[in-house]
């Protein structure tokens, strides 16, 4: 990945028809959504009412041993998050699950996304005395439907009349005494699906992938706008609100999604095969070898390659003990990451002519560096090739783009110029016209907003990443 984009977080909820040892279960699924969010991860269980939870800064692995899921017990429900701080800073409050205890119950929520109106909705619960403890888009959904629970009969049915006003992306797993609800945004923005085990366990989770590690056969994805309650008595399904159209983010199959998930019918992996092949139409070049950026640029690699005729191969070693760059909380941290995350391969890129994949360009500061990877074990030259159009715009969906000024592609002119800030012999993107062809559906609906400043959902009050800890700390 190259520069500064940062994730958003993944969720993960199950409902057993028995007490078991629930916690492993989260824990795998967790593990295999870990690429949604490195910064922090948490579990809560509940066993006959009675909640118990873990939250910390770290990777699964480091929070949760085995003695640490242990003490979680056993229950029949849980649900679980890794998180990225797209709105909010990386203090402990904003960890999830986030466990409400209110007059009529406790709820465990967990949520990806960003809502466009959250600092909107926290006044408005400000003024009336409500005290938030932390600085995330989440609280303000809690708030929401706690409000509305107050005089509905149900969990469920509060967050039914409470998402018309939460606007915004929100992929959401709600636990309470009884049941999980799932529910999704009116446009899609984020991922969300469920599966069911062999012993009859349903599982819902960000990515189909979550569902593997669980050994949960995938159903179907969450549609848009839809909530799904899951309990004793089954799977209810409420679809008062899926009316609009569909908007998925199409940088869930450039990038964030992990390559092996299925997200509203399309493969993750041939979407990106799809881009690659796109790039070869329409950006061809004279070239010995076509080498990816591990991990999202390499189905774009063999796509590219399968396309054009020139070899694939493996141009880089990546080293799989540290995260992603770019979820370093410094810059400094994301450019020492930077530095041993990658080396090339002088054996195999010594002398050659180098068409390299990557799936997009921020900054560019860390594109260069790689370029210059290649070029020290002795390429002869490096035409870049980008799976995605250039950013251009914000995302308020959550997707952290939010400074439009330190994005390369609006600090240059031309494509060329870019092309030779990053030290590369030639330099070109995927054609915004042709997103849609990533897709197996072509009809499918999809959000764009950051190449084009379109978008399907009004953003005038979104604010920025970090309007929370602006308003505590002036």
């Amino acid at each position: 990945m190259t520069g500064m984009l940062h994730e958003e977080c993944g969720v993960f909820g199950i409902f057993e028809p028995k007490r078991a040892k629930i916690a492993d279960s989260v824990y795998f699924g967790l593990l295999a959504l870990q690429h949604r969010g490195q910064e922090s991860c948490g579990i809560t269980v509940c066993d006959d009412g009675v909640f118990s939870h873990k939250r910390a800064d770290g990777l699964v692995t480091e929070v949760f041993t085995q003695e640490v899921l242990d003490k979680l017990g056993q229950g029949n429900m849980a649900v679980g998050h890794v998180r990225y701080s797209t709105t909010g800073g990386s203090e402990h409050n904003n960890i999830q699950p986030l466990v409400i205890r209110h007059i009529k119950g406790n709820m465990a929520l967990v949520h990806n996304g960003n809502l466009v109106n959250a600092a909107e909705l926290r006044g408005s619960f400000e003024k009336s005395g409500a005290i938030f403890h932390g600085t995330s888009d989440t609280e303000a959904i809690a708030y929401s439907i706690v409000k509305k629970r107050l005089r509905c009969s149900s969990t469920e049915e509060a967050v039914e009349k409470a998402m018309p006003f939460i606007k915004g992306a929100y992929s959401c797993i709600i636990m309470t005494a009884t049941k999980l609800i799932a529910f999704r945004d009116k446009k899609g923005f984020r991922p969300l699906c469920y599966g069911k085990t062999e012993d009859g366990a349903v599982v819902v989770a960000s990515e189909s992938c979550a569902l593997d590690a669980a050994g949960a056969k995938f159903e179907r994805d969450i549609r848009p706008g839809e909530i799904v309650v899951i309990g004793d008595d089954g799977i209810r399904s409420i679809t008062t609100h899926c009316r609009d159209k569909k908007h998925i983010c199409i940088f869930e199959y450039i990038y964030f999604a992990r390559q092996d998930s299925v997200i509203e019918g399309t493969s993750v992996a041939q979407a990106r095969l799809n881009a690659g092949r796109i790039l070869a139409q329409t950006a061809p070049v004279d070239a010995d070898i076509v080498v990816g950026v591990p991990d999202s640029g390499l189905d774009a690699a063999l796509g590219y390659s399968q396309q054009s005729g020139i070899p694939y191969a493996a141009g880089f070693i990546k080293n799989r003990y540290i995260g992603r760059s770019f979820i370093q909380p410094t810059q400094t941290m994301r450019e020492n990451a930077v530095r041993i995350k990658l080396n090339a391969m002088r054996s195999v890129v010594e002398g050659k002519r180098v068409v390299m994949i990557d799936d997009s360009i921020v900054r560019g500061t860390t594109s260069a560096r790689i370029i210059k990877l290649l070029r020290d074990a002795g390429a002869a030259q490096v035409h870049v090739r980008i799976s995605s159009p250039p950013f251009t715009h914000n995302c308020y969906f959550g997707t952290d783009i939010d400074d439009e000024e330190m994005l390369i592609a609006n600090k240059f002119s031309s494509v060329k110029e870019i092309g030779e800030f990053i030290g590369a012999d030639s330099l070109e993107y995927l054609p915004v016209q042709r997103l849609g062809e990533l897709l197996a559906d072509t009809k499918t609906g999809f959000c764009k907003g950051c190449f084009t400043g379109s978008y399907p959902e009004d953003v005038s009050g979104a604010g920025t990443k970090n309007k929370f800890d602006e308003k505590i700390h002036k």
